[in-house]
């Protein structure tokens, strides 16, 4: 009798805590990380009776979770990629609506700015269309500076998502270094709970930093960054914090603090949400910004050129329609010299927005691109006279640079937040060229001139009258200098200015040059103006400025579409591996009711067991009281 109370009562406990077990799972189906936990049960040790041995019923030798760390650690590298893949696109995306989106883009006041060229260039005269003209480039100037300053404050998210970013990171690295001493060197023996909480906290952090979890000799697990640094060793957890950019300080970077120091992180070392904003910042934001600079440059300088060669209403020649800002220099904050560096565009045909660090070795400065750090070709000695000229800009340096001093050189990172009309009267508008040429009406030659080109508007002569005098069918002499020799279409040059005579003149023909009067309603310049969107001003002059801005948007356009269809990509492969893990440790509910049924019944006859002990008991007791 008493073994059959014992094993019923065995049996009891056992099925109770298999229940509870079951009800745990069913409890926590929704829980983050949560692995499904299985009751395993084994025969009690017997009893030895002399003649025999007799079971003592059941017992549970363990309550373990149903996990497959392959299958965990797979989810892992899943995650945290697809958690960088989805910071960059989103905040790709960000950029994308910015250039494409009619409300914010370039193109739309772009195309308004030219149409208002175009319609000066219709009628010089009109105050109508000057005005049209100067309210046209003001939208425009402040359409790229309103542009620079968003991706100005997106930049600064960056900041906030790096500072957000560190603070969480160390929450979790210190919560999994506490647990690892919690769960101590033995795995088997652990709570399943709290290596579920682990895995779950290490898949968050894994988020943050990319990267992966490595399992340690007795269980404990230690987490590193995509690029190998220490997150998590043993109990010990790493610190995680911002420094400033040593180039640009309004830049942060991510650094580990270890032993007092900080070492700055290589932005290629990180990765999940961390990793994906400073990709985005590298790969992304700063690409589009130097894109919208140069864009900028080009349409401001080739503008100014064109206007800068023709006359205002004043009778004066132009001077610049719009200001623009110079490349940005930084010094390196552990420059120990003196050195500065000050730099200018120069040809446009080979400006590159790449950022430059220019180094000096002792003797001589070297270029380096600032991503790759491939070698930049550099001319010239740094003097006023002889700058150093790379990629279009032109460098003078002074003061006395150490060896090993650096500068940040960014050609047109920022510049395009600087531009802006730099004339106010619309009077000032260079419409007009600033000479004409006529010919004198007692030539009795076919002698026919074209349209009058400046080819050096800062000439100091250009607008002094001259007289073009033939003195036989093939010469010609121009205020007296010459006999030049003269054949049909030939261009004729003087002044800084040329004109093309076509024709045969005879003897005694002339031609005059003269200065454009006050208040001339000629549209020469006005015309030359309105084909600046098609001048061709970039790679060596192959690409125009219309090509350059529809190049703008299709770049930027690409880097959303890349990372969309990279995020596509990943999500099926984390989608897999994650299924792949529930499959292994996920709740079932069907599974764990038809469990629920079956311990339900072994439990009512466990107690049947001890309720049939009872009536046994009872008989005896029974008897031996009569």
């Amino acid at each position: 009798m008493p073994s059959v109370l014992s094993t019923g009562t065995s049996a009891l406990l056992a099925f109770q805590r298999a229940l509870a077990t079951t009800s745990h799972n069913v409890a926590n189906i929704n829980t983050p990380g949560y692995s499904r936990q299985k009751v395993d049960f084994a025969t009690a040790d017997p009893q030895s009776l002399g003649y025999g041995t007799m079971g003592n019923g059941t017992r549970i030798t363990d309550i373990r979770r149903v996990a497959d760390q392959l299958a965990i650690s797979r989810l892992l590298d899943g995650s945290g990629e697809l958690a960088r893949l989805k910071q960059l696109s989103s905040m790709a995306d960000r950029v994308d609506a910015l250039f494409s989106d009619t409300a914010t883009n370039v193109a739309g006041v772009w195309s308004n700015f030219f149409d208002a060229v175009s319609g000066l260039s219709s009628n010089a005269s009109a105050s109508t269309n000057r005005q049209s003209m100067l309210d046209s480039g003001g939208t425009l100037a402040s359409r790229f500076s309103q542009l620079n300053s968003n991706l100005n404050n997106l930049s600064q998210e960056v900041n906030n998502g790096l500072l957000a970013g560190a603070t969480e990171v160390n929450r979790l690295a210190a919560e999994i270094a506490q647990l690892n001493g919690v769960i101590g060197g033995n795995v088997d023996t652990a709570a399943p709970d709290l290596l579920d909480r682990r895995d779950q906290l290490i898949a968050n952090l894994v988020g943050y930093t990319g990267g992966t979890a490595v399992i340690q000799d007795g269980g404990l697990l230690n987490v590193y960054t995509a690029g190998g640094h220490p997150l998590v060793v043993g109990t010990t957890a790493s610190k995680v914090t911002t420094v400033v950019d040593a180039f640009q300080p309004e830049r942060l970077q991510m650094a580990l603090e270890t032993q007092g120091l900080k070492i700055t992180l290589d932005p290629k070392a990180l990765g999940g949400q961390i990793g994906g904003l400073l990709e985005f910042r590298s790969t992304v934001l700063d690409p589009a910004q130097a894109e919208l600079g140069k864009l900028a440059i080009g349409l401001a300088s080739s503008f100014n050129e064109v206007h800068r060669q023709g006359v205002d209403l004043y009778g004066q020649m132009g001077a610049d329609f719009f200001d623009i800002g110079s490349p940005r220099v930084t010094t390196h904050a552990k420059n120990t010299g003196t050195g500065s560096v000050s730099a200018s565009f120069g040809d446009l045909a080979k400006l590159d927005g790449h950022n430059i660090v220019l180094s000096f070795d002792g003797g001589n400065w070297v270029a380096n691109r600032a991503d790759t750090g491939a070698n930049v070709p550099l001319t010239g000695t740094g003097t006023a006279d002889d700058p150093l000229l790379l990629n279009g800009v032109a460098l003078v340096t002074g003061g006395t640079p150490d060896a090993g001093d650096r500068f940040l050189l960014q050609p047109t990172a920022g510049v395009a937040g600087g531009i802006k009309v730099a004339i106010s009267d619309t009077s000032r508008i260079a419409a007009a060229a600033p000479v004409k040429a006529g010919a004198t009406l007692s030539n009795t030659g076919t002698g026919k001139l074209g349209n009058v080109s400046v080819t050096d508007a800062a000439n100091p002569a250009l607008r002094n009258a001259a007289n073009i005098l033939f003195t036989d069918a093939s010469t010609y002499t121009i205020d007296g200098a010459g006999p030049f020799t003269y054949t049909p279409g030939q261009t004729i040059s003087a002044n800084g200015w040329s004109v093309v005579l076509d024709g045969a003149p005879k003897a005694g023909d002339s031609f005059s040059i003269t200065p454009t009067p006050v208040g001339s309603s000629d549209n020469s310049n006005a015309l030359a103006m309105n084909q600046v969107e098609n001048a061709k001003v970039f790679n060596a002059g192959t690409i125009t400025l219309n090509g350059a801005l529809g190049g703008l948007t299709t770049q930027v356009g690409a880097a959303a579409r890349a990372a969309e269809y990279s995020l596509s990509a990943q999500q099926v492969i984390t989608d897999q591996a994650q299924a792949r893990r529930d499959s292994i440790s996920g709740v079932n509910l069907d599974e764990e009711a038809a469990d629920m049924l079956r311990l339900q019944q072994a439990y009512q006859a466990a107690s049947q067991l001890i309720s049939t002990a009872d009536t046994m008991f009872q008989t005896i007791l029974g008897a031996v009281g009569r």
